[in-house]
């Protein structure tokens, strides 16, 4: 048995390629393994968001506080709140973060297949979320 105490696990900001507003990324569990199944909470600050993005094995998503936005490629904009879950299937392009007036955290939950979690697109324009 392994317990990671909350105060040892890190917390970063999210890369700027990847999301576009103040992110904050607490890894959960399996952040380097590339093998396995990942987890992490992303705490995005109101109208932040996720660049256009897929994963080869699919992700969920469980809103943890707050009120955000998720979009698949094709698809309205559609609002998420507290104790929401969200399944994106493998290579379901789509976005998600934070509404323009609320702060909203999320666990992401994604599997790894050939050491690859995620595939980063483009950016999400102002135009698109503001929809």
């Amino acid at each position: 048995m392994e317990i990671i105490r909350s105060e040892k696990r890190p917390t970063m900001p999210g890369p700027t390629d990847w999301f576009t507003g103040a992110v904050q990324v607490e890894m959960l569990f399996n952040a380097f393994d590339k093998e396995r199944v990942q987890g992490a909470n992303v705490t995005f600050e109101p109208g932040a968001r996720t660049a256009w993005h897929t994963h080869p094995l699919g992700q969920t998503l469980v809103v943890m506080a707050g009120t955000g936005r998720v979009q698949r490629w094709g698809g309205p904009i559609e609002e998420i709140r507290t104790g929401d879950v969200v399944w994106f299937a493998p290579g379901e392009k789509h976005w998600h973060g934070a509404a323009p007036d609320s702060a909203m955290t999320h666990m992401a939950i994604q599997e790894v297949l050939d050491g690859k979690a995620v595939d980063w697109m483009e950016k999400v324009p102002d135009e698109t979320y503001n929809r």
